[in-house]
């Protein structure tokens, strides 16, 4: 194919700003769908995408318009799928850049701009909801100019909703997005930039071919994985997949290669033919560093098998997770995994639960921890249980943000008062407009991975939008906090908290699990403790049969004695009793959100 007809695109965007609405009315415009079997967000695939109105994997399509090929990716808008957005731009030349006319420019936007300028591409900006009442289109378009540097008179104004401006923005496509580069005669190089499992055909990747031809009866090698194997099918998304004899340089389309290991064929791979192999594989793409995690555990201990292999089918197809095997006294074995954020990591458990009918429990949310201890050695810590004692540790460093939230300037002190609670240092405090300001944290790891998201939404009436980004380690004064039932140690309750919120965190989970633990035969004492100094403690107390009752008068002493037998035969349960503690008491105490 001529690449001059070629374009490459992608569509970035702030959550909710309109990315698959649009993708939706450009399928309508270029005839790639049956209108009788259109349906709104149609390339989100996944029903948990539909039922949440959010799009968590990218998607490719192929379409035609005015005698040019476009392969358009619709990319998702959350900062958790951040690393989707980052492997699509690598498959393109240009991005369509979208932005609500009345909401204007959120952090998100701001963030896969600034991606897209990394990656030297072409920005075309659109503003996306024109029909509605409170769209102020030219008020948006200068503050895009200003933050951006996007010349307002370049900036389309479009509604997804109703199609206006739609096909005014393909045209704007074709005429500033540039042609791919490629040289149909050099070695194979393709890139994939997505894969995914089907059970009855193997890994079917997305790939964009970069240099050279790939034909239909090619044996092609896997250059990072160093296998070889025989395609079965090659062909384009339209959005259906048809299958096509050759895929040129600039093409972007799928590949189905029997491919039965999940590990062959990772996002970043680079391919090319067996006869006549390419010198050097392609850069592929940073591998992402999980920020959040938690441990998954089978309900079932016999589904550990099963929960591996969803694990390895899954990370296929998202590879931004990664796990571990890990077991816990109180919940047998399981995995601990680590994520880019918590809706990543609800994500990829509902997403288990679903596609391969397991039934899990999570663990609280925790973050990794880089311990020091004397003779210059360092360990990493993701959970409580494996922090040396105090006496071995010179300094614990946690992991710190860099956050960026943009709020209208009626809520700054409520969003400065939320930071500041949270630990944060203000490192930058910058007006986009006089209506909108957006403020620079430095936030701890730790006090964002809970409930931080939630607490901005509410405290500024759901305006507020967050984007952030890793900004390394350093010092905080940190304490293991252990929870004591009769005196032992219980692994699965303890916790690695800021010493200014032990007693708080000590007292909370004390109270609780008294609710929970069952009551025994004798009094079961729940302490929180810091090494040896006890913080906080509550007791269950024993169940205590009246064994008075058939006494009727007489003297004093009948009763007396009565009572002191019940306290010996108490005290010689409780020195060699032990608390049982129900499973449900574990899950309660451990739930996300507790």
């Amino acid at each position: 194919m001529d690449l001059n007809r070629i374009r490459n695109t992608s569509i970035i965007a702030h959550i909710d700003h309109g990315k698959s609405t649009l993708a939706d009315r450009l399928l309508e415009l270029c005839g790639a769908v049956d209108p009788r079997l259109m349906r709104a967000q149609y390339l989100d695939s996944m029903d948990l995408e539909r039922e949440r109105g959010i799009t968590i994997k990218l998607q490719s399509v192929r379409l035609e318009h005015d005698g040019h090929v476009i392969n358009l990716i619709d990319t998702p808008g959350h900062v958790d799928f951040g690393y989707e957005v980052s492997r699509s731009l690598a498959a393109c030349e240009g991005v369509i850049l979208v932005v609500d006319a009345a909401q204007g420019i959120e952090a998100q936007t701001l963030a896969n701009c600034y991606l897209a300028l990394e990656s030297d591409l072409e920005i075309v900006a659109a503003l996306n909801k024109i029909d509605l009442p409170a769209a102020e289109p030219d008020r948006y378009a200068a503050e895009i100019e200003n933050v951006l540097g996007i010349p307002a008179e370049e900036i389309l104004r479009i509604s997804a909703k109703t199609g206006e401006g739609v096909a005014e923005l393909l045209d704007a496509v074709i005429e500033r997005i540039p042609a791919p580069v490629g040289d149909p005669e050099q070695p194979l190089q393709g890139l994939i930039f997505d894969s995914h499992f089907d059970q009855y055909r193997g890994v079917v990747s997305s790939l964009r071919v970069v240099e050279g031809t790939m034909r239909a009866s090619d044996k092609l090698r896997f250059m990072q994985a160093g296998t070889t194997h025989e395609i079965s099918e090659i062909g384009v998304r339209t959005p259906d997949m048809t299958p096509v004899d050759v895929l040129g340089p600039g093409e972007v389309g799928y590949l189905i290669a029997g491919i039965k290991d999940v590990g062959e064929a990772k996002s970043g791979e680079t391919v090319t033919t067996a006869v006549h192999p390419a010198s050097v594989p392609l850069d592929g793409y940073k591998e992402p560093k999980p920020m959040v995690f938690c441990g998954l555990y089978p309900i079932d201990g016999d589904e550990f098998e099963s929960l591996r292999d969803a694990l390895e089918k899954l990370r296929l197809d998202d590879s931004s997770f990664t796990y571990e095997p890990e077991t816990s006294g109180a919940l047998g074995f399981g995995f601990r995994c680590g994520y880019l954020g918590l809706l990543h990591m609800e994500i990829v458990r509902e997403r288990l639960e679903r596609e391969f009918g397991l039934s899990l429990i999570s663990t609280a949310p925790s973050v990794e921890y880089q311990i020091s201890m004397p003779g210059d050695r360092r360990v990493s810590v993701h959970r409580p249980s494996e922090m040396p004692s105090a006496g071995e540790i010179d300094s614990i460093a946690e992991p710190y943000l860099r956050a960026s939230v943009i709020t209208p300037s009626d809520f700054t002190g409520t969003v400065m008062d939320l930071c500041q609670t949270r630990r944060g240092v203000m490192e930058k405090l910058e007006y986009l407009s006089p209506e909108r300001v957006e403020l620079h944290y430095r936030l701890p790891l730790a006090e964002v991975v809970v409930d931080f998201f939630d607490q901005l939404k509410s405290r500024t009436q759901g305006y507020a939008s967050l984007d952030y980004e890793p900004a390394g380690f350093a010092t905080a004064d940190l304490v293991r906090v252990d929870i004591l039932l009769q005196g032992d140690p219980v692994d699965a309750f303890s916790a690695i908290v800021h010493r200014d919120s032990a007693d708080e965190y000590g007292r909370r989970m004390t109270e609780k699990l008294k609710e929970l633990i069952p009551r025994q035969q004798f009094d079961v004492p729940i302490q929180a403790a810091i090494g040896g100094k006890i913080i906080s403690r509550t007791t269950v107390k024993a169940y205590r049969k009246d064994v008075t009752a058939k006494l009727y008068g007489g003297d004093i002493t009948r009763k007396r004695k009565l009572l002191e037998n019940q306290k010996a035969g108490k005290k010689k349960m409780k020195s060699i009793g032990r608390v049982e503690v129900p499973q449900e008491a574990f899950i309660s105490a451990l739930k996300l959100g507790d």
